[in-house]
């Protein structure tokens, strides 16, 4: 007897127990990301077919549940980044002006993205040097510089036009 069709069995098995899993995961999250966190468990789902046992609904069940547990855990990281970044200060001049600066940069590294973040802090906040900031996201040096570059370029959009430019030019300088 052969084996049924990776494709046949995914689609019978999303035929099935789809709308059990979107539910769940409504019950959980809300209707926001219940979306997401179904099309993420069928993902898993379909990158493991021949791991889903014969009886799929608790196993994808709970695939959603860790799915979901990651997620809030990404959040609770966002979270505490966020509440760090806001605490760090540097009191150089005019402390309100310094203030004033630092909290549009902290406002703007806020807006970038996770990894725009962690390009711009590797070498200005952890030291590291270029060469190492890349071994950490997995890339060449090379390759650190340019998303660096892209990544200095979208955190200076992102300052508000009212802050001086010597502010993010302080970013510049210190993951240079």
């Amino acid at each position: 007897m052969t084996e049924p069709d990776p494709r046949d069995r995914f689609t019978a098995l999303y035929s099935a127990c789809y709308a059990s899993v979107y539910a769940y995961a409504v019950g959980r999250a809300g209707r926001q990301l219940a979306e997401e966190v179904a099309s993420e468990t069928f993902c898993v789902a379909w990158r493991r077919i021949d791991d889903v046992p014969d009886e799929a609904l608790p196993w994808l069940l709970g695939v959603a549940r860790n799915v979901l547990l990651e997620s809030y855990r990404a959040e609770a990281r966002r979270k505490s980044l966020e509440a760090e970044l806001s605490t760090w200060t540097v009191a150089e001049g005019d402390v309100a002006e310094s203030v004033t600066e630092r909290a549009a940069v902290l406002r703007a590294l806020a807006t970038l993205s996770d990894g725009d973040r962690e390009l711009l802090t590797l070498v200005a906040w952890h030291g590291l040097r270029p060469a190492q900031a890349a071994k950490v996201v997995g890339c060449s040096t090379a390759t650190y510089f340019v998303r660096l570059h892209r990544a200095r370029r979208r955190l200076e959009r992102a300052v508000d036009p009212g802050v001086p430019a010597a502010s993010v030019a302080l970013v510049k300088e210190a993951t240079q």
